[in-house]
């Protein structure tokens, strides 16, 4: 069986360009992950999903333990032959599900009661449990279970979370064991506090991780408080190993972590953008509820790379979005995913040549001047 490995190639400033390899297809980073929540990228079919340029999606542990059920998508083939994807998949703990969805919920040392939001059944996760979850669904990289408290707190809050979470990491260490095949990350908590941070992340390399995640941050917090927990950070993270900045999120969010040595990202942003309405694009974002663009024959981006920024009008695409069809999302939500693509593919490319801080501030000065037509 092939091992994995993470291999890092170039450096410039604090980003990093890399590749994790797996056995079921490498990972280029840094990397954004299209989320599939319950088996599926939202209004994409999976070879959209990869056309697109994306190495790897992710899925959710807390909804597919609730529907259909780990042991019946194991019986079923497990994940990958489910939804029909055959490169890796990420799955999260459903630690964060739970805290944000779960009714009733009740958390002690051993892990977290609580009652579905769909029917009100009642289950239990522990450390242990989740993983056996994850190895149940098949995924290739799996996350420790880990508390993920709201921001801001107090000080004894982001303690007490931090430091459960760590003994829940090596929980989650001793229920994974050895898959050689598959990558193991921990999950870096402590709120905008950098010394709970750093304690955290020297607490998960002592237990010994395939990769090094962020949690607790795009969770309410100010963009400039989460770029200060990550100047701080990641200088404490091993610098060998992949770090991946869980649930960001929206492009300028992600060129500013990559900046500050961030390699991999999952958000439901830009398919649940496309959804309503919104195309990000070199120019920006553009609403499609707009009335402006009822009457304009123009494609969306008439120099884009995807073939559906040039093929639709944007009077069309508007027609689309203001009359609620499918389609408009179907649309809207590739065109999202394949922006997300080409900024991390513009990335790597900036990295390699040594000129990442010349590739933000042209992506920034694109969005800055919009998308209206020259007068």
């Amino acid at each position: 069986m092939t091992k994995t490995k993470f291999t890092l190639s170039a450096t410039d400033g604090l980003a990093r360009r890399g590749r994790i390899d797996m056995p079921r297809g490498a990972i280029e980073t840094p990397a954004f992950m299209p989320v599939g929540t319950v088996g599926t990228v939202k209004a994409m079919y999976p070879e959209q999903v990869r056309d697109t340029g994306a190495d790897i999606l992710l899925g959710n542990t807390y909804h597919l333990m609730l529907r259909p059920g780990a042991e019946r998508v194991a019986s079923l083939g497990g994940l990958h032959d489910f939804m029909d994807w055959q490169r890796p998949i990420l799955t999260d703990s459903g630690g964060f599900q739970v805290m944000s969805l779960a009714k009733l919920r009740k958390l002690d040392e051993r892990g977290v009661t609580f009652r579905s939001h769909i029917d009100g059944s009642a289950h239990e996760l522990t450390p242990e449990r989740s993983i056996e979850i994850q190895l149940l669904l098949d995924s290739d990289i799996i996350m420790q279970l880990d508390e993920c408290i709201a921001l801001p707190a107090e000080h004894k809050e982001m303690e007490r979370a931090m430091e459960l979470s760590l003994r829940w990491a090596d929980r989650s260490k001793a229920a994974f064991g050895q898959q050689p095949a598959r990558m193991l990350f921990g999950i870096v908590q402590g709120g905008d506090d950098a010394a709970l941070r750093a304690r955290s992340a020297a607490g998960l390399a002592s237990i010994g991780f395939d990769g090094y995640s962020v949690g607790g941050l795009a969770v309410g917090e100010p963009q400039e408080v989460m770029f200060r927990v990550l100047e701080d950070l990641t200088p404490e993270m091993p610098k060998e190993k992949p770090r991946y900045l869980m649930g960001v999120g929206k492009p300028d969010d992600i060129l500013g972590a990559i900046g500050r040595g961030i390699d991999m990202f999952d958000c439901v942003h830009p398919t649940r953008a496309g959804r309503h309405g919104h195309a990000y694009t070199a120019m920006g974002v553009v609403n499609f509820k707009n009335a402006r663009h009822k009457d304009d024959p123009r494609p969306l981006d008439a120099n884009s790379e995807n073939p559906n920024c040039r093929r639709f009008s944007r009077a069309y695409l508007h027609h689309l979005v203001r009359t609620e069809e499918i389609l408009g999302a179907m649309i809207l939500s590739q065109i999202n995913l394949h922006y997300y693509q080409t900024l991390v593919k513009g990335a790597r490319a900036a990295i390699e040549a040594g000129r990442f801080a010349d590739f933000a501030a042209e992506t920034r000065e694109g969005w800055a001047k919009g998308d209206l037509p020259p007068v």
